[in-house]
């Protein structure tokens, strides 16, 4: 459980960051080489190479390296884990809102 922990942390750590959305996004629609990721982000190639290490080492995205081209590609399998969390929680709220909605309803009827 602890490393699974750490590996949700390191997702969700991960998915703070717009640029590393915006990264995530365009790879929604297929691999892509670093070279044409960064063209769309105003900032320095090795700064732009950092936001893909921390992508890579959270599992959301894989890499190869062909002679001097590294394309990235998406790994959703890290993205589900998240959602899985996230509809968990979504599911635990919903449950103590009906509760309260519930609670709420008889103490109305009790006071009519």
């Amino acid at each position: 459980m602890p490393n699974q922990t750490q590996q949700l942390t390191a997702v969700f750590a991960a998915l703070a960051d717009p640029t590393r959305r915006a990264v995530l996004a365009r790879l929604g629609a297929g691999p892509c080489a670093t070279s044409e990721l960064s063209r769309r982000f105003p900032m320095a190639l090795p700064s732009f190479t950092q936001h893909l290490g921390v992508l890579e080492a959270s599992g959301l995205v894989t890499s190869r390296k062909v002679g001097r081209v590294r394309t990235y590609t998406l790994a959703p399998k890290k993205l589900q884990a998240a959602e899985l969390w996230l509809a968990a929680r979504r599911a635990e709220w919903a449950s103590r809102l009906d509760q309260l909605d519930s609670y709420l309803t008889t103490l109305r009827k009790e006071r009519s």
